[in-house]
């Protein structure tokens, strides 16, 4: 005989296999964690679109700029070659290099504003802002090599492979098919002024970037969308984890069903002593029962105080009868009032006749007056 064991073939996690979808309260807890369901490529392909968008509108600009900037350099080459003084030579070409370095990233500097400002709003567009720290947490288990081999050699790591070729096979494919139609253009290029062929290759560039980048919208597309289903995965739950979760929220539900008993209990222990200084007891007779106290000095309209259903009602009649509150049958006035005043309350004035007959009647068979 071959001895096996079934939980083999179940899924990690407490309670057998993760069926149920995760709760809001899980979710919530992933989100503190920085745990959400979005996709890189789509902030990646947004920043590449709208970086070279940007470049297109304004290559005439930093063109200008940029030949502007070389023209000055080559000025000042000659007075930092002239200087005697090797010091002086050195400082001159320093702040030279240190002022063409500043130039240069001020020119750049919008492009790259646009392309981490589309970045910040495309992650914003995949989920609610919101700051954690948690991912930049040192974790001990990030350091274990047994641990990061479980991730470099994972299907998301062959996933992550598969869409950096990918994202290669449209760089080599747009490339070649664009100087394949340019490559007239191309040879031409050493007979044009340099700075037509740099207007033309610039152009040719940036052309490239857009279609690259248009390719990468639809990939990051279909990224986003398996992110997505992937994270709904991930995130799913065993029955048995479902309903800790409930138990830790709400409390374990057998305890608070014996809180609720007990307290029913205390409240019907303290109803059942109110019932001997009642004045009458109007019943169904079997269903219900409703005991009516009225002290005209204490209380502008008669109260109840108590009431029951079936067995409590048999309760309330016996107790009723061992204290000698006198017991009066009157079907529609005791349904009447167990469905429409609670204990400690008074009677409406709906019902203010109906009750005065019944007090009347009791106070009767007593001898009293109203």
């Amino acid at each position: 005989m071959i001895q096996y064991n079934l939980q083999f073939f179940a899924q990690d996690g407490p309670g057998g296999e993760k069926t149920e979808p995760a709760t809001a309260k899980k979710l919530e807890d992933a989100r503190k964690e920085g745990k959400v369901g979005k996709s890189k490529e789509v902030s990646n392909a947004l920043s590449l679109i709208a970086v070279f968008l940007t470049l297109k509108i304004f290559i005439g600009w930093l063109g200008t700029s940029l030949m502007g900037m070389f023209q000055v350099i080559y000025g000042r080459i000659p007075e930092a070659v002239k200087t005697d003084n090797g010091n002086m030579k050195f400082l001159t070409i320093n702040l030279l290099l240190r002022n063409s370095m500043i130039r240069i990233i001020i020119y750049l500097a919008p492009f790259l504003l646009v392309g981490v400002a589309v970045a910040i709003v495309a992650n914003l567009l995949q989920f609610s802002w919101k700051v954690s720290f948690k991912p930049m947490e040192p974790k001990l288990s990030k350091f274990n090599p047994i641990s990061g081999l479980k991730r470099i050699i994972s299907l998301n790591s062959l996933l992550e492979l598969g869409k950096s070729l990918i994202k290669l096979g449209i760089i080599c494919y747009v490339v070649y098919s664009t100087l394949k139609d340019q490559i007239g253009i191309i040879y031409m290029l050493y007979d044009v002024p340099l700075l037509t062929a740099i207007q033309t290759i610039g152009t040719m560039v940036i052309d490239m970037g857009l279609k690259i980048a248009l390719y990468f919208i639809v990939l990051a597309a279909a990224d986003f969308l398996y992110q997505k289903w992937k994270f709904a995965e991930d995130m799913k739950m065993t029955k048995q984890e479902v309903k800790d979760e409930y138990k830790n929220i709400e409390g374990n539900p057998e305890i608070k069903s014996k809180q609720k008993q007990r307290m029913r209990e205390a409240s019907q222990r303290r109803m059942m002593q109110s019932v001997p200084e009642a004045d009458v007891v109007i019943t169904n007779p079997t269903h219900y029962a409703v005991a009516i106290l009225y002290d005209g000095e204490k209380y502008p309209a008669p109260i109840v105080v108590a009431k029951g259903e079936d067995y409590l009602a048999q309760k309330i009649k016996e107790k009723a009868k061992e204290s000698g509150v006198e017991i009066v049958e009157n079907k529609p006035l005791a349904r009447m009032l167990y469905a429409n005043v609670e204990i400690g309350e008074q009677v409406p004035p709906e019902l203010y006749h109906a009750v005065a007959d019944v007090l009347a009647y009791v106070y009767q068979l007593q001898g009293r007056t109203v």
